[in-house]
């Protein structure tokens, strides 16, 4: 049986021109971009330095000086460097690309005669390389030189990052294999997979595929890689107390070979990074062990996710917990999280065509994702909390994790850079292009070109999505195309409604996705009506902290109540189960979006600080009405700091 195979849309023939990610995109482009760089230069005093551009000149010989900063600074360079090769795509920037340009001959100065690439290392322990995996990124923050190579090559041509990537990656398949005299081992966060693999497709060298495989393969094997690591250094330093990160082996999912895990679990950006690059590898191998791990490893992640597509629940650790444990104000839910999960989720799209991939991708977008970054473009979420009480924060250690604003810069800056890299690649994610189909998984507006055959299909996907309910597709093409164009129909939609030309097309779906097999001609028209009425969604039983609460979502977006329209103690906040929405145009600040309106009450009372903290029988204060306003849940904390929820109090 021939499988269908699986290109990838090429960034220079797609535009986005959607009203609200499009928006995203310009502002991450045109603000987002310059600010982080002058962020890696230390340029902006009233943040943590980063000092990541300063190391790379020391390891450079440009300047003399000490390492500073976290031992995997060098990634938010090189997702930096990846943001802005993708940015370029869509719009040409000679002064930002002379910069680019001279960052990368930054680069390949501080890298090593044999190919080794670290500032840490090459600055601070150049005799300790590859002696600490477990704790200390170096394959990591190859992985992520390596993605920036492969991305400044599709965007500009340009081979000279991805010459020093694969000078990287040769080095690094000397050091790592199989054989007697190779170290057997992987790192503990896993990113080097998922590059390697995307190295490969750029220069077909078997070599990068077959080393991506082997660190799949490997993690988790007996006898145990970082015990042996941590036997040899503390030989070397008489310490005989294993770190945390050597004892617990799930937190870097090394506990158990790939092939035999169960469970979603450990840090979630390394879960997510881990099985971005085993679903791509489970494709490109045919490799039906990677392939079951996936689908496995999946379904457990199910029972893990927030509604606003976060994951990680718990601030140890920043990892999964048990199923169906999801608080909402203790919620890590990182953002680098939530784009780990798109990515995997991409790559699960790529194998599997099934559109419960895609409505995850489309939850974590429209709700983590866009919310990670605030609307002036400059400041950024590290965590993101689905229920926030600022008094407490300020006084409870337990949510020291927790801000009730976005940061301008981090001293583990891991999430500003990723969103960028995100909003301007997100082409990769919106279709996925299968010699069988083309599959359209995101209803982000924009024009596209696709090879189909030796023909080129041009579709113009239009409309005003997430805020109104019709998507439209105008094919553009000169020539007529005989193809299937596989539509996704959104689980949160009931009752879609499709026209062809004019005419009902039957919305009966095959996995998720409504297939339409034509000869497509120019001028036809394909409209998706996906009705987007305001909807109550209630948790599922076990999780505990959602009983007597109801959250609302109209289209993909979860909205919450915030302090700035509905007052404080949004904990006495009720909502009448049979009251009905009524949307309200936004203004100002909320110009373009929908807001959500219903009755509800308040719990009111006029009690003393002298009053009983207890009260028998009956229940202290007296329901007042209140007209509830409902924000889309990323956009909050754009107005100052306040109270904010998502789950409300049903009545």
């Amino acid at each position: 049986m021939n499988r269908p195979t699986v290109t990838e849309v090429n960034l220079y023939d797609l535009r986005i021109t959607d009203p609200l990610i499009g928006q995203c995109q310009k502002l991450v482009r045109e603000v987002t971009i310059p600010h982080q760089w002058e962020a890696l230069n230390d340029r902006i005093p009233e943040v943590t330095p980063s000092h990541a551009i300063k190391n790379l000149r020391i390891a450079a010989n440009r300047i003399k000086g000490e390492f500073y900063g976290t031992v995997f600074q060098d990634s938010d360079v090189a997702k930096w460097l990846e943001a802005v090769a993708w940015s370029l795509c869509q719009t040409s920037n000679p002064v930002l690309e002379r910069t680019a340009d001279d960052l990368i001959e930054l680069i390949a100065a501080a890298q090593c005669g044999d190919g080794y690439l670290n500032t840490y290392f090459t600055v601070k322990a150049p005799g300790e390389r590859w002696s600490n995996l477990s704790e200390c990124h170096e394959l990591y923050c190859a992985g992520h030189l390596i993605e920036a190579g492969v991305a400044f090559f599709q965007a500009t041509g340009k081979r000279r990052l991805l010459e020093v990537a694969c000078r990287l990656a040769d080095h690094i398949a000397v050091v790592f294999g199989p054989e007697q005299y190779q170290l057997h081992g992987y790192d503990g966060h896993p990113e080097i997979e998922l590059a390697l693999t995307r190295l490969y497709e750029t220069t077909q060298e078997q070599r990068y595929l077959t080393l991506a495989n082997y660190f799949v393969e490997q993690r988790g094997t007996e006898p145990h890689f970082y015990d042996i690591e941590y036997e040899k250094r503390s030989r070397r330093r008489k310490s005989h107390v294993a770190p945390w990160m050597v004892k617990d082996k799930a937190y870097s999912q090394a506990h158990l070979p790939v092939a035999e895990q169960r469970t979603a679990t450990g840090h979630a950006v390394r879960f997510a990074y881990l099985m971005t690059g085993v679903a791509h590898l489970a494709r490109l191998l045919q490799n039906e062990q990677h392939r079951q791990a996936c689908l496995r490893l999946w379904q457990s992640m199910e029972r893990k996710i927030y509604i606003t597509g976060g994951i990680g629940s718990q601030s140890a650790g920043e990892a999964f917990s048990s199923d169906y444990d999801l608080p909402n104000d203790t919620v890590y839910a990182e953002s680098c999280a939530s784009i780990g999960l798109m990515m995997f989720a991409r790559r699960m799209l790529e194998m599997e065509a099934d559109s419960r991939y895609a409505d995850v991708m489309e939850r974590a977008l429209y709700n983590t994702v866009l919310g990670s970054i605030a609307l002036d473009g400059r400041h950024f979420f590290y965590a993101n909390p689905l229920e926030v009480h600022p008094k407490t924060l300020r006084s409870n250690r337990i949510y020291s994790h927790v801000s009730p604003v976005r940061q301008r810069w981090f001293g583990c800056a891991c999430c500003p850079p990723n969103i960028a890299r995100i909003f301007t690649s997100i082409g990769h994610y919106i279709y996925t292009p299968r010699s069988d189909a083309l599959y359209v998984n995101l209803y982000v507006g924009n024009s596209v070109a696709l090879p189909v055959g030796e023909h080129t299909l041009r579709l113009r996907m239009s409309g005003n999505y997430p805020w109104e309910d019709q998507v439209e597709i105008a094919v553009e093409s000169e020539q007529p195309i005989t193809h299937t164009l596989a539509l996704r129909l959104p689980e949160w939609c009931s009752k879609p409604e499709a026209r062809l030309n004019g005419e009902p097309v039957n919305c009966e779906s095959r996995k998720g996705y409504l297939h339409i097999h034509r000869t497509w001609r120019q001028g036809d028209r394909f409209k998706l009506q996906l009705p987007m009425k305001a909807r109550r969604v209630y948790g599922h039983p076990q999780l505990r902290h959602l009983a007597g609460k109801v959250a609302i979502q109209r289209g993909p977006l979860i909205y919450c109540l915030e302090e700035a329209d509905n007052g404080p103690d949004l904990h006495n906040v009720w909502l009448d189960a049979e009251s009905r929405f009524s949307i309200v145009e936004g203004k100002g600040l909320f110009a373009r979006k929908i807001l959500l309106q219903a009755e509800g009450f308040r719990l009111q009372h006029a009690l003393s600080e002298e009053a009983p903290l207890y009260h028998y029988d009956k229940a202290p204060g007296q329901r007042q009405s209140q007209r509830l306003t409902f924000i889309p849940w990323f956009s909050w904390a754009n107005r100052g700091e306040g109270e904010m929820r998502i789950w409300i109090n049903e009545w």
